[in-house]
């Protein structure tokens, strides 16, 4: 059975977005969520679960780089549980350190959609056998 699996990069001024499956195991960015509202930002997620219907959600755990948490972990943390809440799926933290730091971008560039597709490789390389 292959299983769409939706990936998170949460920020507070914006959302990445990845998406994946569990037959490729390949993640791929999806969209941003500019919104910073959270009537706005969960409207246009549910829109997105309801789109692709997926059987799981993966959300980024910022850390420091000693793996010491910090206020962003515990609002990814809030925002995965809000996400489980809200539209009954399984959510799944994994560790973001350095998700942004590998990714190539020019000045001004918004990667927060590529970085949800680094989060959700993570959680495919860990969690999926092909």
């Amino acid at each position: 059975m292959v299983d769409i699996v939706l990936g998170f990069d949460f920020g507070i001024k914006r959302i990445g977005i990845a998406m994946g499956n569990t037959l490729t195991g390949q993640a791929q960015p999806l969209s941003v969520i500019k919104a910073v509202d959270n009537a706005t930002r969960f409207k246009a997620i549910g829109e997105l679960i309801e789109q692709w219907r997926p059987a799981r959600l993966v959300v980024g755990e910022p850390r420091h780089p000693d793996g010491a948490e910090h206020d962003m972990t515990l609002r990814a943390r809030r925002f995965a549980n809000q996400l489980n809440g809200r539209f009954s799926l399984p959510v799944t933290l994994v560790d973001e350190r350095y998700s942004s730091a590998v990714i190539p971008a020019k000045r001004g560039e918004i990667i927060d959609a590529k970085a949800a597709a680094i989060i959700l490789q993570q959680y495919f390389d860990d969690h999926v056998q092909n």
